[in-house]
């Protein structure tokens, strides 16, 4: 490949880019991570646990994002059990801990030690060479704008600790 043509080629994926997250800045966080389509489980989890309407609110909130390669990384079954009904209030629990109530961007997040989630319990964050960790999950991808907040896409689903 020619120099000219990588370099065109560099111009034209940055635009592209720019242009994904200039239209994610004009939705929500749930109709973005919709329109992503790496975020099915995500998006039925909300659905189960009633919190699509809270997502699609005023905001502003962050929201730490398991994609669906993540939720299929949990023990086979787990989002199976989590999605029926008698299970709404648990998977509420471990659905509001991926979330942080305001805006809170990544040069702001690796200045934190923990963040308090919207389940009000917090979950440590951690940055070393190997990028940034939010309990055991690696932010993947950071600062998808949204209308109501911002998605930080991580490799895991994380979850609360159990309350005693």
């Amino acid at each position: 490949m020619s120099l000219f043509r990588l370099g065109a080629f560099v111009v034209a994926s940055a635009f592209m880019v720019a242009n994904i997250f200039a239209a994610a800045a004009e939705k929500d966080i749930v109709d973005t991570a919709v329109e992503a389509g790496s975020f099915k489980t995500l998006a039925a989890a909300l659905k189960a646990a009633d919190l699509i309407e809270t997502l699609k609110g005023k905001g502003p909130f962050t929201v730490f994002a398991p994609t669906d390669e993540a939720f299929a990384k949990l023990p086979k079954g787990t989002v199976e059990e989590l999605l029926k009904p008698e299970n709404k209030a648990k998977l509420a629990g471990i659905l509001t801990y991926h979330v942080v109530a305001g805006k809170v961007e990544a040069k702001d997040a690796v200045k934190l030690k923990s963040a308090k989630t919207v389940n009000g319990a917090s979950f440590k964050i951690s940055v070393s060479d190997a990028g940034v960790m939010v309990d055991k999950a690696k932010v993947v991808t950071t600062d998808i704008q949204c209308s109501n907040g911002v998605i930080h896409v991580i490799d895991a689903v994380i979850m609360p600790a159990a309350k005693k």
